[in-house]
């Protein structure tokens, strides 16, 4: 017997991916999930924001490699322009660096194209609710990177200025978990915008170059 839908609303979603033998299956496969509504595909960056902006969409499901526009830009741009979307990766790649641009560009998930069908809905279902989902593999890969990857002039070494304010410490703390700026957000009760305020002021402060620079800092302060 299965469980009831505790949300009768069903969530609209994008399948992005430049491979039509990729792209097609996997719209048919969600399109059968009671809750979700595959309401357009695409095979390129272009398309998903042509998509997005013909609405309303909650969910991207976003291939990394595509031409015109990658999938890392189209991200990057759907969280300026359209940030009530979640985007969540599903791609081949699980390097360091997709990973990172893809997370730091907004992705809320991120996915390899092993997971399963069960997995994928969870992910959509996840981030429509604000929640972040990471393939073990990559969450595995951001910590061993923040880890071993070595520090940017230095700063990993240091400790945190004593400007840095509760609020701050409490986004370096998600940041370090791996979280995107989206989730951080749900979290804290805030904006993604107030988010995003927050981690200019603690780059500047720190001294911290990137995401993964940030990352390194919060296991150095103790704080993920």
């Amino acid at each position: 017997m299965s469980e009831p839908t505790q949300n009768p609303q069903r969530l609209r979603v994008i399948v992005a991916d430049d491979q039509a033998a990729v792209r097609e299956p996997l719209a048919a496969v969600l399109g059968l999930a009671e809750d979700i509504d595959v309401v357009a595909s695409a095979a390129d960056g272009t398309e998903v924001l042509a998509a997005v902006a013909a609405g309303p969409v909650d969910v991207v499901l976003m291939d990394l490699r595509m031409p015109v526009m990658d999938g890392t830009e189209a991200t990057r741009r759907l969280t300026e322009e359209h940030p009530g979307v979640a985007v969540v990766i599903l791609t081949t790649f699980a390097d360091d660096d997709s990973i990172l641009a893809a997370l730091s560009a907004g992705a809320i998930g991120y996915l390899t194209k092993n997971a399963g069908r069960q997995d994928i809905t969870r992910a959509i279902r996840a981030a429509a609710a604000g929640q972040s989902v990471l393939d073990r593999e990559v969450q595995n890969r951001l910590l061993a990177t923040a880890r071993t990857r070595p520090p940017a002039s230095g700063s990993a070494g240091q400790p945190l200025p004593g400007d840095i304010t509760p609020r701050e410490r409490e986004v370096l703390a998600l940041i370090g978990q791996g979280l995107p700026n989206r989730a951080i957000a749900e979290k804290l009760f805030i904006s993604e915008a107030t988010v995003k305020t927050h981690i200019n002021n603690l780059f500047a402060k720190a001294d911290i170059k990137d995401r993964a620079d940030a990352v390194r800092r919060a296991l150095g302060a103790g704080l993920a």
